[in-house]
């Protein structure tokens, strides 16, 4: 029996498009090339009928280094459309951990882009499984007629990978099935036929089924950059009349501790994603006051299974310090340590969906432990409510013990933001992992402003409960933060914080 094409990720996220509203603008790129959907479906089909020319079989797994969001776009669903399983491989690695991933992959072909040739020149000698090498510029002439499609379903579509902030990074396993499930993301908040999606490099990975995939899907208009830090956001947002973006709080902190912002245009913002960490009352605050036209979501999901709660925080729908309730088509539950569900107390949380991963690539012990029935289990804790409202309460890892009671640091770093004078707050416990800590302190001035540790000391003692009340306080010109290819800062590095002032 013929397989729907509906089935493959590439002809329904693009191809889909393009039969739909061929002539609708479905991309831009740096504000310089611009696609309609028929003709990013046609350069996709280029793309795809090329790799297959370079004998690109359905199921081979092809390890992608790619650093220039078009290209990501163009070859992860070319990728798609022929039944390849992509590697989605980070440009920020270390050479190392590049060399060690690939090796453990099972790829036997390798795609990059110009911004890596020096990358892959020295990686290449120690990769001797992977018998085809192709930069990507290679593959512009091949047929724009659609190719023969393969990969449906529950067949692989991608090896996206964890952080690996301990040892080599997990390839987590999507299929096709899941990943389509993963790009409703924006059925589930308000848009229209003019809605346009701004974002940066973080497109490759994880971001490509949560970001292209979704505004594909939503027949968003999506516009690519290289760089989407706080500089080039105040520029792109105006030029393209961007509606929709996806960040953490993080971004916000930077934008608007420099007055460089306050003379934009932001006025086309009309939704706010934000996750990855916590959204403090005061950083929502000070959204709201210069964005008061733009709707404040937060998400919550992992790579395992992206964005699975979401919820608007600033219109009282729901709570600030939640993530929401469980999106279209998922579930969340909240269970203690026996494995029961539990309402309104803390435990670990729980996501299952259409959109969870099928496992672990190669490692069927460690999936094992995350994957119980319908549910992936992930080390994070929380508690639900009887409405179905998620609160996460962060990493197990991340909480501080100190006078015999656990806190996370979100709930001091919260107070700390809220005091005039203070761009970011960053809070962790020392020594790490003692069965007694001390709380660490890192602030970050606004532009302007100078900060003295005493007197917050005194201010915070007044805030907050004797366990949670800083012992050191440590005034940084910066935050240390993970590079997402944004150009704005990634994630809070707590553990460098420690390095650096513990």
């Amino acid at each position: 029996m013929a397989r729907s094409p509906y089935g493959n990720y590439g002809h329904a996220i693009l191809t889909a498009g393009a039969m739909r509203t061929p002539d609708r603008v479905a991309l831009t790129y740096c504000g310089e090339r611009r696609f309609t959907y028929d003709e990013l479906n046609r350069d996709v089909n280029r793309r795809a009928n090329a790799l297959l020319a370079a004998g690109i079989t359905p199921g081979t797994r092809v390890a992608a280094l790619l650093n220039e969001t078009l290209r990501v776009a163009e070859s992860y669903l070319a990728h798609a459309k022929i039944g390849a399983v992509t590697a989605a491989l980070n440009p920020f690695w270390p050479e190392e951990t590049l060399r060690d991933v690939v090796a453990a992959s099972g790829c036997t072909a390798f795609v990059y882009d110009a911004t890596v040739e020096s990358v892959v020149a020295r990686i290449r000698p120690s990769l001797p499984d992977v018998t085809t090498w192709i930069d990507v510029r290679e593959l512009a002439d091949g047929s724009d007629e659609e190719p023969p499609l393969a990969g449906f379903g529950d067949d692989p579509l991608a090896l996206y990978y964890t952080s690996g902030t301990t040892g080599l990074p997990k390839a987590v396993v999507h299929t096709h099935a899941s990943s389509l499930a993963t790009a409703q993301i924006w059925l589930d908040v308000p848009r229209g036929p003019d809605s346009v999606f701004g974002t940066g490099a973080i497109i490759w990975g994880i971001g490509f089924p949560a970001i292209v995939g979704p505004a594909l899907y939503a027949g968003m208009r999506l516009v690519l950059e290289q760089d989407w830090g706080p500089a080039n956001f105040l520029r792109v947002v105006p030029r393209e009349r961007v509606t929709h973006v996806s960040q953490i709080p993080s971004f916000y902190s930077a934008l608007l501790a420099s007055p460089e912002h306050e003379d934009v245009d932001l006025s086309s913002i009309q939704v706010i994603m934000l996750g990855g960490e916590p959204l403090t009352a005061t950083m929502l605050d000070r959204i709201k006051d210069r964005l008061p036209g733009a709707g404040v979501y937060s998400y919550y999901g992992q790579t395992e299974a992206p964005y699975t709660c979401m919820g608007r925080v600033d219109d009282g729908s729901t709570p600030l310090g939640s993530s929401g309730r469980a999106r279209t088509g998922n579930a969340v539950r909240v269970t203690d340590h026996r494995g029961n569900r539990v309402i309104d107390e803390v435990g670990e949380i729980n996501l299952a969906g259409p959109h969870r991963m099928a496992g672990y690539d190669g490692l069927p012990d460690r999936t094992a432990e995350v994957l119980r029935g319908e549910w992936y289990v992930g080390g994070d804790l929380g508690s639900v409510s009887a409405d179905g409202v998620l609160r996460v309460l962060g990493r197990k890892e991340d909480a501080i013990l100190k006078g015999g009671v656990w806190t996370q640091p979100a709930a001091i770093e919260e107070a700390a933001s809220a005091l005039d004078g203070v761009a970011e707050a960053g809070a962790v416990g020392v020594p790490e992992g003692a069965q007694e800590q001390r709380v660490l302190l890192a602030v970050v001035p606004r532009a302007g402003h100078t900060l003295d540790p005493s007197k917050l000391a005194l201010a915070l003692a007044d805030r907050l409960p004797a366990h949670q009340r800083p012992d050191h306080i440590v005034v940084a010109d910066e935050l240390p933060h993970s590079q997402d290819a944004s150009g704005g800062p990634g994630k809070l590095l707590r553990r460098k914080i420690r390095e650096l002032h513990g």
